[in-house]
């Protein structure tokens, strides 16, 4: 067969090419220390790097969600840290203004103590982060929370949670909401709250009671009343029934500090009731820390005058004390919680190294070039090369003027 100058110029010359493309590839690899360099290099490998590298890089960002988290929660916590301090030093002043030796005058400098406390739990509450953001007022970030009203504080933010991704399938609360912390503290002992009327005149003082049965308890409001008429005698009163109904048995006697027990519910009461006092029980609700301490503020700048007034004071401190007690336990449930979340934040941190490091061995084992096994083959395609070489100069060489003497 005849093959022409043409088609061994053509031949050589791209066998040549073919194998400097080789070589010069087998160069990248090892410049970029890389083995797949395309994916047509390996497919199959290349679609598995590439989904490492995406999990990878989501796993980075999980990282930062829960750094962000972590500077959000300690936040948190140290206004927190601070509420609860202040709580002890509302409850250190309701305890001294119980003091049998104050006068009124001396009521009304606690007050004045405790107007700076109020002021300065309002500024806790509507505490920011370092981006300005408000921390209590649910996803409303830059509404204040809080703003003062005639009965304590009124709440602007709204009821949301504000959630952040740290983990594959794990969300983590970045806050807590004014409502959750400062807003959900019971009244009385958790299942019914009692009182005295304005209109006393007597000495007597309602305990805040227990709870016998809970299964009897009906939930309704009460009144213990004593009879304008008949000295220590008194009657139970469900004002909730339509009509009213009184608890049997009727015309109760009266001995102070005596328990007085009726559908699941316990209290006494203490001190000299007059005729026609009357004493209310109704079912618990969620009280504001800032009325709470509101009321108390009012409370002791009220001047005590007669048996009625004294009476009056012992119970309004006796609401104050739970209510500063049931706000205390809210916030360190509400710190708790935060604290948990910081803990779970560590753990979930180590589970995200853990993570990366598997992704990295991976792909190690994926795309990184077996060193031994490149510098073997770039030294057989040089070998290749340069015989390819000297193959096209010397049958380019050849002709039949060679062999003509």
């Amino acid at each position: 067969m005849r093959i022409s100058t043409n088609t061994l110029y053509t031949a050589g010359t791209t066998r040549m090419s073919e194998l400097e493309t080789s070589m010069f590839k087998v160069q990248q690899q090892m410049s970029l220390g890389k083995r797949i360099l395309t994916p047509s290099d390996d497919p199959i490998a290349a679609a598995q790097i590439l989904e490492l590298n995406q999990s990878q890089s989501m796993n980075a960002q999980y990282a930062v969600n829960r750094q962000n988290a972590k500077n959000s929660l300690g936040l948190e916590e140290n206004a927190l840290q601070s509420v609860t301090t202040l709580l002890q030093d509302v409850k250190t002043l309701v305890i001294n203004a119980g003091s049998g030796i104050l006068d009124n005058t001396q009521r009304k400098y606690i007050a004045s103590e405790l107007s700076g406390r109020y002021d300065e739990l309002i500024s806790l509450a509507n505490a920011k982060d370092g981006a300005g953001n408000y921390l209590f007022s649910g996803y409303s970030t830059s509404i204040q929370p809080y703003t003062k009203s005639p009965d304590g504080a009124t709440y602007n933010g709204d009821q949301g949670q504000r959630m952040l991704q740290v983990g594959p399938q794990r969300q983590i609360a970045l806050s807590d909401t004014g409502v959750a912390l400062f807003e959900s503290n019971r009244t009385g002992n958790g299942t019914f709250m009692t009182g005295l009327s304005d209109s006393n005149k007597g000495s007597g003082v309602i305990s805040s009671g227990g709870v016998t049965d809970l299964g009897a308890v009906t939930g309704h409001n009460y009144e213990i009343r004593f009879s304008d008429t008949i000295p220590n005698q008194f009657d139970i009163v469900d004002t909730t029934a339509s009509p009213e109904i009184v608890v049997a048995p009727a015309a109760r006697t009266y001995t102070s500090g005596q328990a007085i027990q009726f559908e699941g519910i316990q209290v006494d009461i203490t001190g000299v009731p007059q005729n026609g006092d009357t004493f209310t029980i109704e079912p618990s609700k969620n009280l504001s820390i800032f009325s709470t301490i509101n009321d108390l503020i009012n409370l002791l700048n009220t001047p005590v005058t007669g048996d009625a007034g004294k009476a009056n004071l012992t119970k309004g401190l006796s609401i104050a004390n739970e209510g500063v007690d049931a706000a205390l336990d809210n916030v360190l449930t509400v710190r708790a919680s935060v604290g948990s979340r910081l803990k779970e934040l560590d753990s979930l941190d180590l589970q995200g190294d853990d993570r990366d490091l598997q992704y990295s061995q991976s792909l190690l084992k994926l795309q990184d070039l077996d060193y031994m096994k490149a510098i073997t083959d770039l030294s057989k395609q040089k070998m290749m090369l340069e015989a390819a070489q000297q193959a096209f100069v010397k049958t380019t060489g050849m002709s039949l003027f060679s062999y003509i003497s």
